[in-house]
């Protein structure tokens, strides 16, 4: 299963976007926060909260982009793509913790209810959509081609869905003074983050062990191995994610009694597959004549100590 491949921006052109979705969510925070006080509202500077976050997290996204652009050395062998992942996993972190304590802070404030500005919540929250929406419009691009900027655009379109939902809040306040509703729709908020953060994550946390990518079996790939002429076993597989863009195989190969001779032609002819049916681009091959194939080997994982 070979990857598809996006029309990219500009490094630098999506490090300017990154860079000005920071600056509009750090003004809309200190907004919401002197909003939310004022007003009364936990909804709202619990939108608040969560637009910090968004803040942090495009500030991670942002200096992770520009790390994972610098080139392998001696230190750093494969190279410094894997900070994204690092940084995606930062940010779902972070999103968890904040939905758990906006969780708690609903639940305390359903014991303690305090009388909320309506007026304000709605003015409030309606401008933070707007920079949401912006904020959305300037990552979202960005976020098909990176898991690190999927995170950040994952933060900001949660808190898109908080800012609406803080509106129907105020609404309800101004019309009917419900104020009960205000930590019902936090609860909801806290939720809805909880969800996407844990449903995300998975992903992350799987490159970061190394394991086999989704979607593509591991068994599969050795089978098309195998297939190929000349391949009488093979062993010692290791199939990972470097990064969210680019999947390795490394394994021993075992040659049909008789083919040495045409050693370098099947180790091209394995690639080719692994390249074309897989997407697999880089691969590391040790082969090994009839004569002197490991014994007990494990179909995956490290070669057994003898």
């Amino acid at each position: 299963m070979a990857h598809h491949h996006h029309h990219h921006l500009d490094p630098e052109t999506g490090d300017r976007r990154v860079a000005f979705a920071v600056i509009v969510n750090l003004a809309l925070t200190v907004a919401q926060i002197i909003g939310g006080f004022f007003a009364g509202s936990l909804a709202l500077i619990a939108d608040a909260l969560h637009n910090l976050s968004d803040a942090v997290s495009l500030i991670i996204a942002f200096f992770a982009r520009k790390i994972a652009r610098r080139p392998e050395n001696a230190d750093m062998t494969f190279g410094y793509a894997r900070v994204e992942i690092v940084a995606a996993l930062i940010n779902y972190t972070t999103l968890i913790v904040v939905g758990f304590y906006l969780a708690f802070e609903a639940v305390i404030r359903f014991f303690e209810p305090t009388e909320v500005n309506g007026w304000l919540i709605v003015i409030i929250a309606g401008i933070a959509l707007v920079i949401d929406l912006v904020t959305a419009l300037l990552t979202y691009r960005l976020s098909k081609d990176s898991v690190n900027i999927r995170a950040a655009f994952l933060h900001n379109l949660a808190d898109a869905m908080g800012s609406v939902a803080v509106i129907v809040a105020g609404t309800l306040i101004l019309l009917f003074n419900w104020w009960i509703i205000d930590p019902i729709v936090t609860l909801m908020i806290a939720v809805y983050i909880l969800w996407m953060a844990f449903r995300e994550i998975g992903e992350v946390i799987r490159i970061l062990m190394l394991a086999s990518p989704d979607g593509v079996a591991a068994d599969d790939v050795v089978a098309a191995v195998l297939a190929v002429d000349g391949v009488s076993g093979v062993h010692n597989a290791r199939f990972w994610r470097l990064d969210e863009h680019a999947d390795a195989f490394d394994a021993h190969i075992a040659l049909a009694p008789g083919t040495w001779a045409q050693a370098d032609g099947i180790k091209a002819a394995i690639k080719a597959v692994l390249a074309e049916k897989f997407g697999i681009e880089r691969s590391t091959l040790e082969l090994e004549c009839a004569e002197h194939v490991c014994h007990d080997a494990h179909d995956f994982g490290f070669e057994p100590t003898h």
